[in-house]
This record gives structure tokens, C-alpha cells and sequence, in this order.
């Protein structure tokens, strides 16, 4: 190219670390210089709104809706995205060319060593339908209260005393260095939990080999299976699902469920021989409430 690549990305510390990432990766991939590359941030609509739930305000396109314009109107090269961001179905204008090796899929809990450590009746924030209701399906006595902020200020509200607690994504922490909190490893992540991706004009073929060469299959292949679990039933960013895949020799095997928000209802299941990530799916909602279902538009 005869100009800098530019790298839409949001401009918390988290994602210009991510965006950081993918630069790394594609200077080392083909041989770059520092200067081949530049940084764009760009502010979304959910980094915007700090006082409300964006479950109320339109979900995950708040993430992408302005690298999306940014890359429709030339600004940008390639947009780098938090995978558990980004919505299920997207614009046939846009292709997700690549994405990195998958860090920790797991959530931290920041504020008490285990969820039975916490007092009883412990306000906990978090702002994700899928966090809360599989806190409250393990601890209904619970006080869920919504947290909005990146993770510096999520962290700062807990070490403050504004919540006993809260639930970060143990990827995100990493990524910034911050060692603190512990892994759930009894909860199942948001689909994508843990991926990065590369997301470029569908009709850049030529920004596809680049990219290409930064691909991780396996994580590609992973992320897809969850996302298609997700496509398959339908929800949206008020629905409370969890999954997560990993590769078994070359075989994916996905383990997902999905509950009503007070998570009083939870069903899971896991793929098989017989049943891939569109079946099991399927399955859960035949056996889900008719209230449970109807939220993921059955």
C-alpha cells in the first residue's frame, strides 16, 4: 500500500490494547515497519452512553455502528472488534477476514474469592443478562445492580464500595495486565468471549490475503459454531445465553445454555455426533418455558 493501513478500533484502553494486538501481528506477519500502520480511534454510541443499560438502547450495534460507517466511508481499513460484541447477523458489505488465537474464556469475580464467599443479599454489578442471571441461578439472594464504564472504572466502583463485587472477563484483564480476580470456572462465557477479529469491506479481496495471514483457524472455527448457536435461537442482547466451543482433535464441541433472567430456568446441553450447534439450539428451547422461549423469539 502507498499509505498507512488503518485500524478502526474504539479508544478504550482495552480495545486500542486489542487494536494494538492485530498490529503487532500484521507487522510481524509481513515484515512491516512501525509506520505501516496507524491507529484510528473512534468514540461508538455505547461508549457514549454511560447511564443506561445498552440492552435498552439497540445491544451490540452500538459497538459497531460507527467503525462500520467508518470503514463504508473509506476512513478505515479494517475495524478490530471484541467478538462478543459484535451482532450475529452482519451487513453482507462487511466480512470478518481473521481472527487471533482465543485468550481465557472465562469470567473473573473481582471482590470476593468464590461466589459462596460473598455475604448474603451482596450487591454485585454487572450489566449483562447472562452474568446475572447465572449468578442468581447460583445465588438468588443476589442484589444485580447494572455497571456501565470500562474495566479501570469498574474496578474503581468496587474498590470505592459502590458494589461488593462484579464479573470481568478474565481476557480483557489480561490483555491490560491486571492481575486481580477469580476465574468462574463453573460459568459458560458469552459466545465469542475471548476472540478478537478483523473485520474488512467484503469487497476488499486484496485486504483479505493481507489479513488473512493472521488468521487463527482454530479460534475462527470455534467463534463460528458459537455464533451459529446464537443465530440459531434467535435472541437478542436481552436474552441470557452462554457457550463455549473448543476443537477435540478436529472435531468442535460446543457446550451452551440459556436461562430466564431471574435464572430460575436454565437448560444446557452440549454437541455431539448427531447434533451440531443449530440441533442443540433447538433442543433447548423445545425444552424451554413457553416464557423462556418467547424471548428468543419462539
Amino acid at each position: 500500500m502507498d499509505r498507512p493501513l488503518r485500524i478502526g478500533t474504539r479508544g478504550s484502553p482495552l480495545a486500542l490494547a486489542q487494536a494494538g494486538m492485530v498490529a503487532a501481528a500484521l507487522r510481524c506477519a509481513h515484515g512491516w515497519g512501525e509506520d505501516a500502520i496507524l491507529l484510528v480511534p473512534i468514540t461508538t454510541s455505547g461508549d457514549a452512553i454511560k447511564d443506561r443499560p445498552l440492552a435498552e438502547l439497540g445491544g451490540k450495534a452500538l459497538w459497531t455502528r460507527e467503525l462500520d460507517r467508518s470503514l463504508l466511508d473509506g476512513a478505515t481499513d479494517l475495524s478490530v472488534h471484541s467478538m462478543k460484541d459484535v451482532e450475529t447477523i452482519r451487513p453482507t458489505e462487511f466480512a470478518l477476514a481473521a481472527m487471533l488465537p482465543r485468550a481465557d474464556t472465562r469470567d473473573r469475580l473481582i471482590g470476593a474469592a468464590s461466589l459462596a464467599a460473598l455475604p448474603h443479599g451482596a450487591r454485585v454489578g454487572t450489566s449483562s443478562p447472562r452474568r446475572a442471571a447465572q449468578l442468581l441461578a447460583r445465588r438468588p439472594d443476589l442484589a444485580i445492580a447494572p455497571i456501565r464504564g470500562n474495566v479501570h472504572t469498574r474496578l474503581a466502583k468496587v474498590e470505592a464500595g459502590a458494589f461488593d463485587a462484579t464479573l470481568l472477563a478474565a481476557a480483557g484483564l489480561d490483555r491490560l495486565g491486571i492481575d486481580v480476580g477469580t476465574p468462574l470456572d463453573e460459568m459458560l462465557p458469552a459466545p465469542a468471549q475471548g476472540a478478537i477479529g478483523i473485520e474488512i469491506l467484503a469487497a476488499r479481496g486484496d485486504l483479505g490475503a493481507l489479513v488473512a495471514a493472521i488468521d487463527d483457524r482454530a479460534t475462527h472455527r470455534c467463534v463460528a459454531a458459537e455464533r451459529a448457536f446464537l443465530e440459531a435461537l434467535g435472541g437478542d442482547c436481552r436474552s441470557a445465553v452462554a457457550a463455549r466451543a473448543q476443537l477435540d482433535g478436529d472435531t468442535v464441541h460446543l457446550a451452551a445454555e440459556i436461562l430466564s433472567p431471574d435464572g430460575r430456568e436454565v437448560h444446557s446441553g452440549e454437541t455431539g455426533p448427531d447434533c451440531g450447534p443449530v440441533e442443540l439450539a433447538q433442543a433447548l428451547l423445545a425444552r424451554a418455558s413457553p416464557t423462556l422461549r418467547a424471548m428468543f423469539g419462539g
